[in-house]
């Protein structure tokens, strides 16, 4: 056994890439638009709301990073990013748009 050393296969590493990606860059995006969007709804002082969404966008940064990790395939877990980031990009939209911004 000296000598010999065993890779992983190239599908598995490029499935942990994929969810490492998804986890650093998606979890940024919905990480961002979390916090746009809370501090767009929240009814307080403006500054407050923005320091409250702010500090909820590190929440929404470790679920969207556990969630890609607990997911059965690196494309679901994009896919639930995805789906998040539209989600909240609508409601910001819909802030925006009623006034709230």
């Amino acid at each position: 056994m000296k000598g010999k050393t065993r890779t992983l296969p190239v599908p598995y590493r490029l499935a942990v890439t994929s969810r490492v990606l998804a986890a650093v860059l998606g979890g940024y995006i919905v990480a961002a638009l979390a916090s746009v969007s809370l501090s767009s709804w929240l009814p307080m002082a403006r500054a407050e709301a923005v320091v409250t969404g702010m500090m909820s966008s590190f929440l929404a940064y470790l679920i969207a990073v556990l969630w890609c990790f607990a997911c059965r395939s690196a494309w679901r877990a994009w896919f639930g990013l995805i789906v998040a980031s539209l989600l909240l990009a609508a409601v910001s939209g819909l802030a925006n748009w009623m006034g709230h911004a």
